[in-house]
């Protein structure tokens, strides 16, 4: 876990936007992006099963719109006031492992 592992837990349910520095293996360097914070557990599809940060990425101009992060790629991590719709994340059934009570649309 990152050191600031509850104030991510926080955000997400206060969904509260969060501004992540990380390190991107794609880029092969740091990056900064103001995020959605999703979720915290292993995700689903990967076989290794380790716990990742999970964030919605405004930035991304792909398909690629969810970032899934070890806690060892997450440089720094800070709140926003900034809040987010749950909405943003689209139509899709989302099976969280966080417990949070968000209903779409605020």
């Amino acid at each position: 876990m990152i050191p600031n592992h509850p104030q991510f837990i926080e955000a997400i349910n206060e969904k509260r936007k969060v501004r992540l520095r990380y390190y991107s293996q794609a880029d092969s360097g740091v990056l900064d992006r103001v995020c959605a914070p999703m979720d915290y557990g292993p995700g689903t599809g990967l076989a290794d099963g380790l716990n990742r940060y999970w964030f919605w990425n405004y930035a991304a101009n792909t398909d690629m719109t969810v970032l899934g992060l070890l806690p060892p790629e997450i440089l720094e991590l800070h709140v926003l006031g900034e809040l987010l719709d749950p909405a943003e994340f689209g139509t899709r059934s989302w099976s969280w492992a966080v417990p949070r009570n968000w209903s779409t649309g605020s």
